[in-house]
């Protein structure tokens, strides 16, 4: 588990155009002028230009169509934003500005300096902050009006089988080849001499911040193993005491002074020192710089022996895998599901499989059973986990293999809920904004009339 914060889009918020804005009010080239107006709201077309000109900041191919999408885009946000204000929703200052600083951090890490974000905006990095901090506020507001919107949305069995028979059976996704497959870890022994160098460098950097030499987040870019974070100052954005593993969310909630840097603290990823950055209710924001103790060769060999030895005790039947899972396995996502990984999608966060495609095993793993027999178990090997990054050995067992198959309902439950309830959202999303497209005053200049709008309606007969 990486502890980097970022700014997640959900495959539901597919109109949220304000995340990537930029307001562009008055640029040289552009004689700015009215294009829609939605409510009270009017849409310019220096945003339009904007659009454009982040869109190739990103190296994104602009839709053939973009003088009609993006204010389409825009128009509905307006709506989202409207609706917020009769919901009276807020959001706080803390965590608008800690979304800012991280995306200026990322500008600043993809074209070189702030000089050079600034040369291309054309504009102060001041002035870039202020028109950042709209943006980011209206796509935060926006997040919450469409959460709130879909937030009961939850697809029965009996919705899976109607969405599931209404698909022609030629229409229905193809499910590629998975495998299923059992592992055991056994971290290798760290020698306390490597611990004690690893906290002695950790207690120097926070003698160096807390005299004033040097800021946190420089030292974190220089140092720091969790690279996610470093390129952003250690920065972790606001998380929930939840998001943090305890022994970390323990000292991080107990900070308050920004000045000042915390004790070192151990988890599961390594070991770490803390800066305060700001509170928003029950979540918090910290830089942190993590150093990860290295592994000896000596101890990665008694490891691998260890395995070594446990899997010829497996295969000579003295001990079944999953009873060699309870008693040895250092893995704790597997170690109460006999060893059996699972896969959660990034982009729909929801229902865990273990039926998982090779290129989505850890690469260590997936180069391993390419080559496997069902029931067959593997020779040790060392790969870095994926959820601490840093090195164990393991063992894995071939439990079944899966060929490429159409999806079906006893197979595949899980996939199909998921297209149920993306068909469900979208229709909601969708008959809302008609919904409001009815009940708000909408003009469109006549040359941005001629479209074919995503959203039918904006156009009132």
């Amino acid at each position: 588990m990486s502890m980097k914060h970022s700014i997640i889009k959900s495959a539901v918020f597919f109109i949220l155009l304000a995340g990537v804005q930029v307001s562009v009010k008055a640029q040289s080239n552009v004689i700015d002028e009215v294009i829609w107006i939605v409510g009270d709201d009017a849409i310019l077309l220096s945003d339009v230009e904007n659009q454009k000109i982040w869109a190739q900041a990103n190296n994104e191919k602009l839709p053939d169509n973009a003088n009609c999408v993006i204010p389409e885009q825009i128009a509905v946000n307006k709506l989202f934003l409207h609706q917020a204000k009769r919901d009276s929703i807020v959001v706080s200052a803390a965590r608008v500005d800690a979304e800012v600083n991280q995306w200026i951090n990322y500008v600043i890490s993809r074209v070189g300096s702030k000089e050079k974000m600034e040369e291309y905006f054309n504009k102060p990095l001041s002035q870039i902050r202020d028109e950042k901090t709209e943006s980011i506020h209206e796509q935060l507001v926006v997040q919450q009006v469409q959460q709130k919107l879909l937030s009961n949305i939850k697809a029965t069995p009996s919705d899976v089988r109607s969405f599931y028979r209404s698909i022609p059976a030629d229409s229905l996704p193809i499910v590629p080849a998975t495998v299923e497959v059992q592992i055991i870890t056994n971290n290798p022994v760290i020698p306390q001499s490597e611990i004690d160098e690893i906290k002695a460098r950790l207690r120097g950097y926070a003698d160096r911040v807390n005299s004033g030499e040097i800021q946190f987040s420089t030292l974190a870019r220089l140092y720091s193993d969790d690279k996610g974070s470093a390129n952003n100052g250690g920065e972790l954005g606001f998380n929930g005491r939840g998001q943090l593993v305890p022994e970390f969310a323990d000292v991080a909630f107990s900070l308050s002074d920004p000045t000042k840097v915390s004790r070192v603290v151990e988890t599961e990823y390594g070991f770490h020192i803390m800066q305060f950055i700001a509170k928003d209710g029950d979540r918090v924001n910290v830089r942190h710089i993590l150093l990860i103790p290295k592994v000896s060769l000596d101890a990665e060999n008694t490891a691998l022996h260890q395995l070594d030895s446990l899997a010829n005790q497996i295969r000579t039947s003295k001990i079944t895998f999953e009873q060699a899972v309870a008693r040895y396995s250092f893995d704790k996502d597997t170690r109460m599901n006999n060893g059996l990984m699972m896969y959660l999608d990034p982009d729909s966060r929801s229902g865990a499989t273990s039926r998982i495609e090779l290129q989505q095993l850890p690469p260590e793993v997936a180069k391993m059973v390419s080559d496997m027999h069902v029931g067959e178990i593997s020779k040790p090997f060392v790969m870095i986990d994926k959820n601490t990054n840093r090195e164990t050995c393991a063992i894995v067992r071939l439990r079944a293999t899966n060929k490429s198959h159409r999806a079906n309902l006893a197979d595949d439950y899980q996939l199909l809920k998921n297209m149920t309830e993306g068909k469900q959202k979208a229709e909601t999303i969708n008959n809302w904004i008609a919904k409001k497209q009815k009940e708000t005053y909408i003009r469109i200049d006549p040359q941005w009339q001629n479209c074919k709008f995503q959203y039918p309606g904006w156009i009132k007969k």
